[in-house]
């Protein structure tokens, strides 16, 4: 029983020190609920609502099943206004997030203003390039009375008054980070009904150094994003929403996507405030991501859960992350509000 309780450790501690190797080293953080954070998929895709503003936050508990791993809060608004006597517009916005991750409470905190300009392509219907931009300051700090090394073993057990052994300069380092998007977005079909977006970014355009080490051969690697996403409507009541994105960091990539269908409650279509919504996502190769929301005015509330289906399963028992999203999109009572506009960027 006691060497079977060393081997479970062993092995619960090298998936938890996996998943933190690979989350600091290969890949940014993301949601699952990808397509509640939209500046951080793509700048371009700021002020692609039907608003004048629209605040968002998600909150994301991962792999706490079976260690202490992350937990992620993100933050963002959008205030988007026409531009000129034409049908151009200009969006701004702030995206804040905090992310903590593993037992040595590796923090990174980030504070993004963005900027996106959309053009318009038609006088008939609505269909607009984008041209975005994020960018500021991030950091990231570490607990060192938290981290445990080789060094601290005596010879029978560990010591922590012994020294770690690391050379690290400071636990807090900080440095700008800038993102490049450009999008396009259009309606389609009888009424205008249906609507499509697709786009690209670039992510970490200037390779920021973000060594503890103060070494300044460590950078972050650049990242590609491709999104798309369309909606489609069924009928008076009911509508399909999809959303996929593909990302490429160095040698990690990543494809997640997926469809919520939409009913709008009550007798009257045209003046329902309600509209539940029930899906499902999968993130390749590593979870099954059921969906459940619920949009009562002008407030969305939706809730998600990852079903591990990767390599860890085992150790997991498939259990992944709770997040929960919160969205509200409004008007301004202004002369130039897009209230009653036709032609603006939505979705």
């Amino acid at each position: 029983m006691k060497n079977y309780l060393y081997t479970k450790i062993f092995i619960l501690s090298m998936a938890a020190s996996t998943l933190c190797l690979q989350k600091t080293t290969a890949q940014d953080i993301h949601f699952s609920q990808f397509f509640e954070a939209p500046l951080l998929r793509n700048p371009s895709l700021a002020g692609i609502f039907t608003g004048d503003y629209r605040i968002q936050a998600v909150f994301h508990d991962q792999w706490n099943s079976f260690t202490n791993a992350y937990r992620t809060g993100s933050l963002n608004g959008e205030y988007k206004m026409p531009i000129g006597k034409g049908d151009d517009f200009l969006t701004v916005g702030l995206q804040m997030l905090v992310d903590k991750a593993g037992s040595a409470a590796l923090t990174t905190t980030e504070l993004l203003p963005a900027l996106n300009y959309h053009k318009s392509l038609s006088n008939d219907h609505p269909m607009y390039l984008s041209l975005g931009f994020l960018g500021g300051i991030v950091q990231k700090t570490i607990d060192r009375s938290k981290i445990t090394t080789n060094s601290q073993y005596n010879g029978t057990a560990y010591d922590p008054a012994l020294p770690d052994g690391e050379t690290i300069f400071t636990p807090t380092i900080r440095y700008l980070d800038g993102s490049l998007g450009l999008s396009f977005n259009t309606t389609f079909g009888e009424n205008n009904s249906n609507t499509l977006f697709f786009g690209a970014a670039l992510h970490h355009v200037n390779r920021p150094k973000n060594s503890f080490y103060k070494n300044p051969s460590i950078e972050l690697d650049p990242k590609y994003v491709f999104s798309g996403g369309m909606k489609l409507t069924i009928n008076e009541f009911s509508y399909f929403n999809i959303q996929a994105d593909y990302s490429h960091q160095g040698p990690s990539h990543e494809t997640i996507g997926g469809a919520l269908f939409s009913y709008k409650l009550g007798d009257d279509p045209e003046n329902s405030y309600n509209t539940f919504s029930v899906g499902s996502f999968l993130r390749w190769k590593d979870a099954l991501i059921p969906v459940i929301k619920l949009e009562t005015h002008s407030l969305a509330i939706a809730l998600s859960y990852d079903v591990n289906v990767s390599e860890l399963k085992t150790v997991s028992q498939g259990r992944g992350g709770f997040e929960l999203s919160i969205s509200y999109i409004g008007f301004l009572d202004r002369e130039n509000s897009n209230k009653y506009r036709v032609l603006c960027p939505k979705f």
